[in-house]
């Protein structure tokens, strides 16, 4: 994905579970998210509070804010709830993804891009694989992401990468390395989540810009849920054939059934704004391998 602008980055910022005393009362142990995430830069502008459990990302025109994951994740069901920037967020992006490291790496896209007020957020969403992307589909939401919480997954196994909001999936994109298309299954990732100022292109082609009047702008976060794979020095929690990890783990070779294809294809239809695999301008020279293997399940193409 594109990063955020270096301003204000301060690695391993606010990573202490212990929040000081405050006016004689007693030190307060952190839980919650506080648990899985460490505050990673934003200079005092990424915040935990209720002791933990809710935690917020703001931006100014000075700085934006993120956290990361504290473990290291290879596969993973991953799912939290997000209240993103309420009225004009016409310039922000907010994002969570999981990302390993290095110019080859492997990265799971979740952006969410502002709009003027009244005007619809766009969910954009990529993968990455060995450094190379370009395998964007955005979608409108069929609800404002800005009243209440709402739940953002990803399941990543060794067969599929899907999306879901609110448990409805958005977008699969299939293991097809037997056809020469790379999969990320190698990389261990982290969770990443930031939030920054990107009106250079962020909403509507970069012709409307952030209205610094309207910050600081918040995103909130809670209720964190991880059923995974955790890596830790060179080696997985799970076994190494899924089948043997018993029912705890069925996440490990999960598959969408036949609703929850159709509910693919309810969104898809009704609310995807950007599919690459259509885009026969910017691909001219042919589009990308994934987008012309058709299943023998499925006559039509959606990933």
């Amino acid at each position: 994905m594109d990063q955020p602008p270096p301003y204000s980055y301060h690695p391993k910022e606010e990573t202490t579970l212990y929040a000081p005393p405050e006016n004689g009362r007693e030190a307060e142990i952190l839980g919650g998210l506080a648990q899985d995430f460490d505050i990673t830069w934003g200079d005092g502008r990424g915040k935990f509070h209720e002791n933990g459990t809710l935690l917020t990302l703001s931006l100014d025109k000075y700085s934006g804010s993120g956290f990361q994951s504290k473990n290291e994740y290879l596969f993973a069901k991953i799912d939290i709830n997000m209240k993103l920037i309420s009225d004009n967020s016409a310039g922000t992006v907010t994002t969570f993804y999981l990302s390993s490291n290095g110019t080859a790496h492997d990265e799971i896209d979740f952006e969410f891009l502002g709009n003027l007020s009244g005007q619809p957020y766009t969910i954009h969403t990529n993968i990455y694989s060995q450094g190379k992307g370009n395998r964007e589909q955005q979608f409108y939401l069929w609800f404002d992401p800005t009243i209440d919480f709402h739940s953002y997954s990803i399941l990543w196994n060794p067969a599929r990468i899907v999306f879901f909001v609110d448990d409805i999936p958005i977008r699969e994109f299939k293991n097809m390395e037997a056809f020469g298309v790379p999969f990320p299954n190698k990389q261990p990732m982290r969770i990443f989540s930031s939030l920054w100022n990107a009106d250079d292109w962020a909403t509507q082609g970069g012709r409307v810009h952030t209205d610094w009047s309207k910050a600081p702008f918040v995103a909130s976060y809670r209720n964190f849920n991880a059923t995974s794979c955790v890596w830790s020095f060179e080696s997985s929690s799970c076994k190494s054939d899924p089948q043997l990890t018993g029912i705890d783990n069925a996440w490990l070779m999960k598959e969408l059934d036949s609703n929850s294809l159709k509910k693919i294809r309810w969104v898809q239809e009704n609310y995807m704004t950007y599919n690459y695999c259509n885009d026969n301008w910017r691909f001219h020279e042919g589009l990308p391998k994934e987008c012309t293997i058709r299943s023998p399940k499925r006559a039509r193409r959606y990933r």
